[in-house]
């Protein structure tokens, strides 16, 4: 049986990523609509599973003012995050694993139940929540063009996720829109931002998120990890450096840039 086009554009990501190739501002040709990215991006992630592991969470992206005027798309989108890219406190990452490495700055939501029911809003997803923690997201935009960005191609490529880093949960945590997150450089502030930027509520991209899942047939499960969106723009790492997120009176998390 021959291969369909969406499995011939999962594996020709495949392969731009394993050859370094810069990412293509055209989205895949099987990619005719936003659900079939998200088919390209379904199978495009099964041929990571084998290497990169199981699926173990999803990113959110594109939820705050800033990060959709940086990429010019005004909606969410979602990607899987897979059990070997996820990383613990004080990891260590390469600017050389990636073709761009870039750095998201996140509150992270831990799923304790099943969001299999729906639909759902930011007050009743709260129910299916049992952790919250800071969160950095690695990102490998494969120095895209942000001038010419199509959002099928972004979802196709798995919303660029390249895994995540995560500090403790916590089961207790204050109303998530009033945490301030401060990014800071070898010590030094270069940024900061509210819960508030995402969409809100971190809980509205949350319920977002589940919702999405429904349509897709793939309801959050117990156990996943649930990125919700930079804080703050994206940053690219040129050089050696440790990078630490603080999200107030929750905990904090730093990656070390090598």
């Amino acid at each position: 049986m021959s291969a369909s086009p969406y499995d011939l554009d999962a594996r020709a990501l495949l392969q731009q990523h394993a050859a370094r190739e810069r990412f293509q501002a055209a989205p895949p040709a099987s990619a005719t609509t936003l659900r079939a990215a998200y088919e390209v991006q379904r199978r495009y992630v099964a041929l990571l599973v084998p290497e990169a592991g199981a699926v173990v969470g999803h990113k959110i992206g594109l939820t705050s003012p800033r990060m959709q005027e940086m990429c010019g798309i005004a909606e969410p989108i979602s990607g899987h995050v897979l059990a070997r890219r996820v990383h613990a406190d004080g990891a260590r990452v390469r600017r050389a694993a990636c073709g761009r490495l870039g750095l998201e700055f996140e509150i992270a939501m831990r799923v304790g139940r099943a969001a299999n029911t729906g639909p759902y809003d930011a007050q009743t997803i709260r129910d299916h929540v049992d952790g919250v923690c800071a969160a950095i997201e690695l990102v490998d935009d494969r120095d895209a063009d942000y001038r010419r960005l199509d959002v099928r191609g972004l979802v196709a490529d798995n919303a660029w996720n390249a895994g995540i880093v995560l500090s403790r949960f916590t089961a207790e945590w204050p109303d998530l829109r009033t945490v301030e997150g401060i990014v800071q450089l070898d010590g030094s502030e270069i940024d900061r931002g509210w819960g508030r930027d995402v969409l809100g509520d971190p809980f509205e991209a949350t319920a977002w998120l589940a919702n999405h899942q429904l349509e897709l047939g793939e309801p959050l499960a117990a156990g996943h990890v649930v990125m919700t969106g930079s804080l703050v723009p994206t940053r690219f790492p040129t050089t050696a450096g440790t990078y630490h997120f603080d999200l107030v009176g929750l905990g904090a998390v730093d990656v070390h840039v090598v």
